[in-house]
């Protein structure tokens, strides 16, 4: 049974995990669909940005552990692999946090690029809480993106971010009232489309790339060649075209 959705809307493709019974939980079956959704996104030059939000109260509520059964490394895994193919994209993701995001349900929204903060968002690391050790990254991603100190009391003293809490801590871009969480989403996300796909792609490529470069004369070099690269393509000399024009209609 399917337990997720896929909506396009001019260049951005919403994913809805639809299993507000369980609390959108990431169970094998969901994971391999979302595993198949973003390899679909990828492939359509139609696409330019991914959203993904949750259905009902929640955005998800962890990993179905009753799942795993004995083979647990590779249960764990096929978890992983739902989350892991939004980190791995290419294309540019947000994350519209419509309620709790708990655990491996975490680890999703940390897999976005960005993440909005809707009214009744929670970020709930509960690994620790249920006996278990965090996985899939979770610790990595997190230290990353809200320091040590805040990812240190997160997980190991159990503090649970509100979206105000979450925007000051620099887990969510921005907070949304509930009601217009989506639209807010999808406002953010059309910008980008008005961007060509390949440009974006590989901006986005090169924001990851920095994260391991130290000195800003070996970030400069670094851009160079795709800045040049950029410049020969059609869309630039459009743009260039159209700015000249309104200047000089000014």
């Amino acid at each position: 049974m399917a337990h997720l959705r896929l909506e396009r809307h001019d260049g951005v493709a919403v994913i809805t995990l639809d299993d507000p019974a369980r609390r959108n939980a990431l169970s094998l079956g969901l994971c391999a669909e979302l595993v198949d959704t973003m390899a679909v996104l990828e492939a359509d030059e139609d696409v330019t940005v991914v959203v993904v939000t949750g259905a009902g109260k929640a955005f998800c509520a962890g990993a179905d552990l009753t799942q795993l059964g004995d083979s647990r490394e590779e249960g764990l895994r096929s978890i992983y692999d739902g989350f892991l193919a939004v980190a791995a994209s290419r294309l540019p993701t947000i994350a519209a946090v419509n309620g709790p995001a708990v655990g491996a349900g975490l680890n999703l929204a940390l897999a976005c690029d960005l993440r909005i903060a809707g009214t009744d968002a929670r970020f709930d690391c509960r690994f620790l809480d249920l006996g278990i050790h965090p996985g899939g990254g979770h610790t990595w991603m997190l230290r990353r993106i809200v320091g040590p100190q805040t990812a240190a009391a997160m997980v190991l003293f159990g503090q649970i971010l509100g979206a105000e809490e979450a925007v000051e801590a620099g887990l969510a871009w921005e907070a949304a009232p509930a009601e217009s969480l989506m639209e807010r989403a999808l406002m953010v996300a059309a910008r980008a489309t008005s961007t060509p796909r390949k440009l974006i792609v590989d901006t986005k490529a090169t924001l990851c790339e920095v994260a391991d470069i130290d000195r800003h004369t070996d970030a400069v070099d670094h851009e160079l060649a795709k800045q040049v690269t950029s410049m020969d393509t059609p869309e630039f000399s459009q743009r260039l075209a159209d700015l000249r024009a309104r200047i000089n209609a000014d």
